[in-house]
């Protein structure tokens, strides 16, 4: 059977795991960052365990697009007093960051998992997590979130992103880091047009290197709002439909805002291939 090395945790991979967003950043491109309301966010990851999440990703920088990077020490001030609270809950927790100094802080207080907007790019970060017994998940982005979306360009999207996601895992096998701890993830989004978006969707299986474990993350996001004409705060029924189509696409991990509602859907959608509950 599959799965995921996690730190301490083996995560089985038999089934979609749901992995809830809990959003530290003043501007949070979905409406739901915490800011410094440390209370605030202990509570929402709560919440989202309670309803149902797997593993937490918690992120204190905005990654959204025009997003303007955040000091490290000011990352470190939002993020470290939720980690430590959550840290003891005794679940899987992922840190959203390209920051090796805050993955090393971020593992020392207790994250299990890197989640790596940057592709482990930097030897630092490599090393950083090589040193450890986390997973890490890696993912393609065209450009900064700065600027990623000013002008997104291709000759061949889907061969393209495949081919950073295995120099990114060969990578981090030259470092040291098993297979049993790595996932990958498209980056739906990150310097990408809706036409490259959808390609990528349709060739989810193909994209992922010696078929390593797949992240998806579509959430709310503006390629949503771009098919179905509605704002982020009206995207539920789409993001539930994008979490669907990503486990029947075979992703191992999906990132979601709305935990409860996503279990929902992929709990009728397994029972359904399954043929019971």
């Amino acid at each position: 059977m599959p799965f995921l090395r996690c730190g301490p945790y083996r995560l089985s991979l038999q089934r979609p795991l749901v992995m809830g967003i809990v959003n530290l950043t003043p501007d949070s491109f979905s409406g739901d960052g915490k800011g410094a309301n440390i209370d605030s966010a202990i509570a929402h990851a709560r919440a989202q365990l309670d309803a149902g999440a797997d593993i937490l990703d918690i992120g204190a920088e905005s990654s959204r697009p025009g997003a303007i990077a955040t000091p490290t020490d000011e990352e470190l001030r939002r993020l470290l007093p939720v980690l430590e609270e959550v840290s003891r809950w005794g679940v899987p927790i992922s840190v959203d960051t390209y920051k090796p100094s805050v993955m090393a802080a971020a593992l020392a207080a207790g994250a299990s998992m890197i989640n790596d907007i940057g592709g482990m790019a930097a030897p630092e970060a490599l090393a950083v997590v090589a040193a450890s017994d986390c997973a890490v998940c890696v993912m393609h982005m065209q450009g900064s979130p700065g600027n990623m979306q000013q002008a997104p360009k291709y000759g061949d999207a889907v061969g393209e992103v495949a081919n950073f996601l295995a120099d990114a895992v060969r990578r981090c096998r030259m470092a040291g880091i098993a297979d049993e701890r790595i996932v990958v993830d498209p980056g739906f989004g990150f310097g990408k047009t809706l036409a490259h978006n959808l390609a990528l969707f349709r060739a989810l299986t193909a994209i992922s290197p010696d078929n390593l474990p797949m992240l998806v993350g579509v959430s709310r996001k503006t390629m949503l709002g771009e098919i179905i004409g509605r704002p982020v705060d009206q995207r539920l029924a789409a993001s539930l439909a994008g979490a669907v189509m990503a486990a029947l696409k075979g992703a191992a991990i999906i990132r979601v805002h709305d935990v409860a509602a996503t279990c929902d859907a992929l709990a009728v959608c397994a029972a359904i291939q399954q043929g019971g509950v």
